[in-house]
């Protein structure tokens, strides 16, 4: 056995002990936006979209995609936190911090606050960039990993504004 694989086995390396810590917080920040968004959180449904445009992936795609673009984030954010400690690191992390913060209020809004729900998803896709420039300077597979969830909230906000202006020119 590789003698660095089997300190950490063992238990003696005092990164092993790091990296269950950043699993641990990952789990309790994705339990937490489970529990924000509740059942049919994160939903984006047809009822408020009568002229659905054709840029729009069918439904069954939204749900699953953003499972793996979470785990490409949450691996992302477990690659800084297991980087040596600096101010870049700091940033960077802050940032993801901010992103999980940003998709809990977005889901948090549910399909009715479309208006609070682009603006959380306009702040997520910039400080998703902002974080992912910040994550290369650390680790250049992290800030790369960012870059998946970055393009399709970027889509995200796209429909989520075509719903809205939908919605807001159909009370006018």
């Amino acid at each position: 056995m590789h003698a660095r694989y089997r300190e950490t086995v063992d238990g003696r390396n005092p990164a092993l002990g790091q990296v269950a810590a950043g699993l641990a917080l990952t789990a309790v920040a994705v339990l937490i936006s489970a529990m924000i968004a509740g059942p049919g959180g994160g939903r984006v449904d047809g009822e408020y979209d009568p002229a659905r445009p054709a840029f729009q992936p069918p439904k069954p795609v939204f749900g699953l995609a953003w499972p793996p673009l979470f785990i490409a984030l949450t691996l992302s954010g477990l690659r800084l936190w297991n980087a040596p400690a600096s101010r870049a690191r700091t940033r960077a992390l802050t940032l993801w911090t901010v992103i999980q913060g940003l998709n809990a209020l977005w889901m948090a809004l549910g399909p009715r606050r479309l208006g609070g729900r682009l603006t959380a998803a306009v702040a997520a896709v910039g400080t998703a960039a902002a974080y992912a420039v910040e994550a290369r300077k650390v680790d250049a597979p992290a800030g790369s990993l960012a870059g998946p969830y970055i393009g399709w909230i970027g889509l995200a906000n796209v429909l989520t504004e075509h719903l809205w202006r939908g919605r807001s020119s159909a009370t006018k």
